[in-house]
């Protein structure tokens, strides 16, 4: 098995996230990772999906995404092609004593500490998968309380932009206004 991410442009709607997400549901297919957020157009959202299947499966996921009428646009994105990244909030138990010690692992990651009391420390992080992961292990050895992790985001690299090359293609208006017109 080997993880893909799928960059995918939706219609900005209630319900479309739980079709998508019903959609690997009913094929028994794991989501590693899910991000849904609004994009430059007020009218489409993009999803971000981590998925770990095979490349034939990865084709029939991909086929399967495209005929719900809700999704726009389907793209694997590439991790060298890309910047991907993750955002982590944790809790540790650390006391004050531990504070400077706490600073020092937290600078080599590039986080920061953003609440503290005299049982706990909250570190936010941002990075790939890798640095957080590394991180999350840095800070365990003071015990972690509490953890909240969000879904992978990411974007190809350049000023190439997947929402621009997509609408134009499929007449769908960019944020300036105007109609769509396409169907799946």
């Amino acid at each position: 098995m080997s993880t893909h991410t799928l960059a995918v442009l939706v219609e900005n709607s209630p319900g479309v996230l739980a079709r998508v997400a019903g959609l690997f549901s009913r094929r028994a297919y794991n989501i590693d990772s899910l991000a849904v957020g609004p994009t430059e157009n007020p009218n489409i959202s993009r999803m971000t999906i981590v998925i770990n299947v095979e490349n034939h499966a990865l084709e029939q996921v991909i086929r399967q995404l495209d005929k719900l009428i809700n999704v726009i646009h389907i793209a694997e994105v590439k991790p060298l092609e890309s910047i991907q990244s993750e955002l982590l909030l944790v809790k540790i138990s650390a006391t004050n004593s531990l504070k400077a010690e706490v600073e020092r692992v937290v600078d080599s990651f590039g986080a920061k500490i953003v609440d503290w009391d005299d049982q706990s420390m909250t570190i936010e992080a941002t990075g790939d998968p890798e640095k957080i992961a590394n991180l999350l292990t840095a800070v365990g050895t003071f015990g972690i309380r509490e953890l909240v992790q969000s879904g992978l985001v990411a974007l190809e690299r350049g000023s190439s932009a997947l929402s621009d090359r997509t609408l134009s293609a499929q007449s769908i208006p960019t944020a300036d206004g105007g109609q769509a017109d396409y169907q799946n």
